[in-house]
């Protein structure tokens, strides 16, 4: 059973998506919260498997601080964005600050149920609409590590990484030593001349790497 805390300052909106979300069997939502304050006290003593949660609560960012706090706290809990905002920059700070997934709110059904899913199996999530513009600015912005061909075994492990698995479990995957899997991913950032965990997700989205 996944268990879900919803966060979003509406309630009609949280009552939309708790209907949409529980009509997977194996979903449930244990609380709601209307606050980024309520969200994190909620998220604390429930310990729910996935934190859904608005980006912008009280006309603040609050739902990124609320990420950024739940990976502070240590929470074993998996934030997915869901969201008005289509604007890139929100995406890469949501993922910097520690989100899992973002969708927006225009989106179907489906991509948040998928959503969910890939945070509650430690996997990044981003819906098409999203991805498809990510894919086209990283591409402008690193056009000459786009065109870098990784080997099968880069491959692999840039898979694996985009995944949500731990460099301990890539390094049990790949039959290598942790301390080889922190080497190989800096030295494949470098390549590809890129900078962060969104931005290899991107990569490997435009060449099929994601293991769908």
């Amino acid at each position: 059973m996944i268990s879900i805390l919803l966060a979003d300052d509406h309630a009609m909106v949280r009552k939309g998506f708790r209907m949409i979300l529980e009509q997977q069997p194996d979903f449930k939502v244990v609380d709601e919260a209307a606050d980024m304050d309520e969200a994190l006290l909620k998220a604390s003593t429930a310990r729910p498997k996935v934190v859904v949660s608005d980006i912008s609560m009280g006309g603040e960012k609050r739902g990124l601080l609320l990420a950024q706090r739940i990976v502070d706290a240590d929470l074993p809990c998996r934030v997915v964005m869901l969201t008005m905002h289509a604007e890139l920059e929100y995406l890469l700070q949501a993922f910097r600050l520690g989100a899992m997934g973002y969708v927006l709110k225009s989106s179907s059904d489906t991509e948040l149920v998928n959503a969910v899913r890939r945070a509650a199996a430690g996997e990044m999530y981003v819906c098409e609409a999203m991805m498809s513009g990510f894919v086209q600015q990283s591409m402008q912005k690193n056009q000459t590590g786009a065109q870098c061909v990784l080997t099968p075994r880069e491959s692999e492990l840039v898979t694996l990484a985009v995944q949500g698995y731990s460099n301990t479990a890539i390094a049990e995957a790949l039959s290598v030593s942790v301390k080889t899997v922190e080497s190989q991913k800096t030295k494949i950032m470098q390549k590809l001349g890129l900078d962060s965990k969104p931005e290899l997700f991107a990569y490997a989205a435009q060449h099929g790497l994601l293991g769908l």
